[in-house]
């Protein structure tokens, strides 16, 4: 593509040079002696008529001479650079510049007819064959008591007009060559500042195809070409970044897949080859059951976050209040609770705070964040759940004084199947995907999460939502 287009460029540019030469040695040429000609005739004319009214016009009423007429029409022809003469309506010639005429004899134009003038300033050709090569001819007539009585012509060789348009045609050549090499800068420009950062572009594209995710687009430029490469290049970067993601995400599902099945198959083909006595399948096919339930709610745990994280996905929003919702999720730790003798500290906004969400999905978020909050709060603590509201905002904070997370980790608890050595250490079935789910569902409501923890001290995670306009009728 790149040398197709450059060549492109280039075959544009020479044919905008051919074609500019061919007009103007054509069209421009045509126009140039068209122009020069009716130039020319119009001053021969207006000298003509000069002559007609002056020189010629004192010949006819006698009060001039014929030589004192020749020497004037002869100094002037030779200004003029033009042969002038003064004929009779029969086409008898009475003087010519630069050439005496003999009286007696009587000189003839034959086949002069001044009609041919009608409607023209000027005629074109041998002036009825009194020149052997193409002459311009111009004629006025002279006029006595309002009748013709002779006429005065003005010639020129066209060979003169033929120079002067090619003085005036060299001027357009020149205009047109100095276009060119303007246009020059052009192709210069588009070489440097298009051409030479696209060569870039499409060589990291190919790069970037060929799965080199590493190779480096540099395009200094601050218009659309260094923006399309800097996209670029975020592009790759964003792509490589997934690969690796992919790759973790892989060993991570691959690690938590294989240990519950490990465990499975351990236990029934030691109950098959009777390593284990039957006494006691009892208690470890309650081990594998276990083990499945893990494997079913990693299971449901990677399609909640596939179906989370489908874009455009659908929320049932509605009105309810946060207040309760988080009261009957309190209530259904209560057996867990009793058995670490760990207590709730619910400090709710008023009775009642209504919000327009997904109550479903919210509902999960609050599961997930306390059942974390219990997980790794230490025996006889306490979990603080609590409700604020600040503008069009409600702010969900869930609070545990437990092992907290270490500061390093705290950017990272967010991604799929993470977990921190503590929590791998405390707790063996949990999948590392609930802090996920949590931020997808917070995210698809447009809303944020954030994470405050002092490892040793404790943990608390903060959500917003919308607040809903039902407060203000209660209210």
């Amino acid at each position: 593509m790149r040398k197709t287009l450059y060549l492109k460029f280039i075959l544009a540019y020479l044919l905008f040079g051919i074609f500019g030469f061919i007009l103007v040695a054509t069209f421009v040429s045509n126009m140039t002696v068209d122009q020069v000609r009716q130039r020319e005739a119009d001053s021969l004319y207006r000298e003509a008529v000069t002559i007609a009214n002056t020189y010629a016009a004192d010949l006819y009423s006698s009060n001039a001479s014929i030589d004192s007429v020749y020497q004037q029409l002869t100094a002037l022809s030779s200004y003029l650079d033009a042969d002038i003469r003064i004929l009779n309506p029969s086409g008898r010639l009475v003087v010519i510049s630069g050439e005496k005429l003999d009286p007696a004899e009587e000189v003839m134009v034959d086949g002069f007819d001044p009609g041919q003038f009608t409607g023209n300033v000027y005629l074109e050709g041998d002036f009825f064959g009194s020149y052997p090569d193409p002459h311009l001819s111009v004629l006025a007539p002279i006029t006595s008591n309002y009748k013709t009585v002779g006429y005065v012509t003005i010639h020129v060789p066209e060979t003169r007009i033929a120079k002067e348009a090619d003085r005036a045609l060299s001027i357009s050549y020149l205009e047109l060559l100095m276009i060119l090499l303007l246009s020059l800068i052009i192709l210069i420009f588009f070489t440097e500042i298009v051409y030479q950062p696209l060569r870039k572009i499409t060589k990291a594209t190919e790069q970037y195809a060929a799965g080199n995710m590493e190779y480096p687009l540099s395009v200094d430029s601050e218009d659309e070409m260094g923006y399309l490469a800097a996209s670029l290049s975020y592009m790759a970067s964003e792509i490589a970044r997934q690969e690796d993601d992919q790759k973790k995400f892989i060993a991570n599902i691959s690690h938590d897949f294989r240990s519950p099945l490990t465990s499975i198959r351990g236990f029934l083909e030691a109950m098959l080859d009777g390593t284990i006595p039957p006494e006691l399948h009892g208690k470890y096919l309650q081990i594998v059951l276990n083990e499945t339930n893990r494997l079913t709610k990693l299971t449901n745990g990677l399609l909640t976050l596939n179906n989370l994280g489908t874009r455009g996905m659908l929320l049932q929003r509605s009105d309810f209040d946060i207040n309760d919702m988080i009261r009957q999720v309190a209530a259904s730790f209560e057996e867990t609770c009793r058995k670490k003798e760990i207590t709730f500290d619910l400090v709710l906004s008023g009775s009642r705070l209504y919000v327009n969400a997904d109550a479903d999905k919210i509902q999960q978020v609050l599961y997930n964040l306390v059942d974390n909050a219990i997980k790794f709060s230490h025996t006889k603590s306490q979990v603080k759940l609590e409700t604020t509201e600040k503008n069009s905002k409600v702010f969900v904070s869930v609070r545990d004084s437990g092992i907290g997370i270490p500061k390093e980790d705290q950017k990272l608890v967010f991604e799929r199947f993470y977990k921190t050595d503590l929590s791998r250490g405390k707790d063996k079935k949990g999948t590392g995907l609930g802090l996920s789910i949590v931020r997808e569902i917070i995210r698809a409501h447009d809303e944020n999460i954030n994470l405050v923890s002092t490892e040793g001290v404790g943990s608390e995670f903060i959500f917003t939502l919308k607040r809903s306009a039902v407060n203000d009728e209660i209210d």
